[in-house]
């Protein structure tokens, strides 16, 4: 189902899906293209939460998505105002499942808990948008115009406290390790359903551990 919420710079959508009552987990993409390339992917792990009996919503956020904001016009705290907005409209208990440097984006949102897979901290994703300027050559960032305070923002932007999952390939420390490619690294967007039910099923049991 296609639904809406407000915020102060404005309205953007959001998807939402499974069961009408009980707790609702939220999405927040990583930013910019590696958004692209694991929308599919967050779209088969609310899927798969809708079938175990969790609720599940993807919103658009500033700049990104469908949404009309140009992405130079965004700041660190128009992202995190935003996804509170969109949890505040999610309504019942609302929970972050961050993926990627969008565990960056749920500070701000008032949570029965926080999920991050393979969060990434702002240091990190601004070294991929360099990575991408470079290659690209202009002042794009891969194929993005990003505000210079934005990138300001971001060497000391980290993630808040979370049950953390991570790839068995990186070694950092995390509360799981599990299976599975990083589809933010392939050239185009992938998914990858095994993985997708998976952490459905990490996500589930957590949420209801949280609820208990």
């Amino acid at each position: 189902m296609i639904d809406y919420y407000d915020w102060a710079g404005g309205r953007e959508a959001m998807l939402r899906f499974g069961p009408d009552t009980g707790p609702v987990v939220v999405v927040a993409l990583p930013l910019f293209e590696e958004a692209n390339r694991t929308h599919a992917f967050a779209v088969t792990m609310l899927r798969a939460l809708a079938e175990r009996g969790v609720a599940g919503a993807l919103p658009d956020l500033p700049g990104q998505g469908e949404s009309l904001v140009p992405t130079d016009a965004v700041r660190l705290a128009h992202l995190r105002d935003a996804f509170a907005a969109a949890t505040r409209h999610a309504g019942r208990p609302a929970y972050a499942l961050g993926i990627r440097s969008g565990a960056l984006l749920d500070s701000a949102a008032m949570l029965g808990g926080r999920w991050h897979f393979a969060p990434s901290t702002g240091a990190e994703l601004l070294r991929e948008l360099e990575r991408l300027r470079r290659a690209g050559g202009g002042d794009e960032y891969g194929g993005n115009l990003i505000s210079p305070v934005l990138l300001g923002e971001l060497p000391t932007a980290g993630a808040a406290q979370s049950r953390t999952i991570r790839l068995e390939s990186d070694a950092r420390p995390a509360d799981r390790h599990v299976p599975g490619a990083p589809l933010w690294r392939r050239s185009e967007p992938d998914n990858d359903p095994a993985l997708a039910a998976l952490l459905a099923d990490d996500i589930a049991a957590w949420v209801r551990s949280c609820e208990s």
